[in-house]
């Protein structure tokens, strides 16, 4: 998933080369599972537009859409302050935002609160390898009331 290897894991296919994934799910799958959020829906939208009016519109889509599935993003991270910056402005305060950070290093960090908790303390996310998902308090935990 999200993987730019896929046209030459392709070419071995072509070749007649056995492939064999490595034990273990991606980063992508990692932060669906930690996130709390529905892992029974989900999309993954790899990156998303780079121009800012095309990226907040998407964004408002994916917003909309996270009332039905999880909607899962990567960002580069050179970019990741721009896209948290967009998330903050385009996205309803209840929709819930997990930013799962650098996973499988010593600073990993998965967290998941409301937008408009994330406006109060955006968190530092410069250069750290994020996995961005978005869902709507209705679409958590199976819509089991505690």
């Amino acid at each position: 998933m999200a993987d730019p290897g896929a046209s030459l894991v392709q070419r071995a296919h072509d070749a007649g080369i056995d492939v064999m994934p490595l034990v273990g799910p991606s980063s992508i799958l990692l932060a669906l599972m930690a996130s709390g959020m529905n892992g029974q829906r989900f999309a993954f939208h790899g990156y998303l537009p780079v121009d800012r009016t095309e990226r907040a519109r998407r964004l408002r889509e994916l917003d909309a859409l996270s009332f039905r599935e999880t909607q899962i993003f990567i960002e580069t991270p050179y970019r990741n302050a721009a896209m948290l910056q967009a998330l903050l402005e385009q996205c309803r305060g209840d929709t819930l935002l997990c930013i799962a950070a650098d996973l499988t290093l010593p600073a990993a960090s998965v967290i998941t609160r409301s937008i408009a908790l994330w406006q109060k303390k955006p968190p530092a996310v410069d250069r750290r390898l994020v996995v961005f998902l978005l869902s709507r308090k209705e679409d958590n935990h199976l819509n089991v009331k505690p």
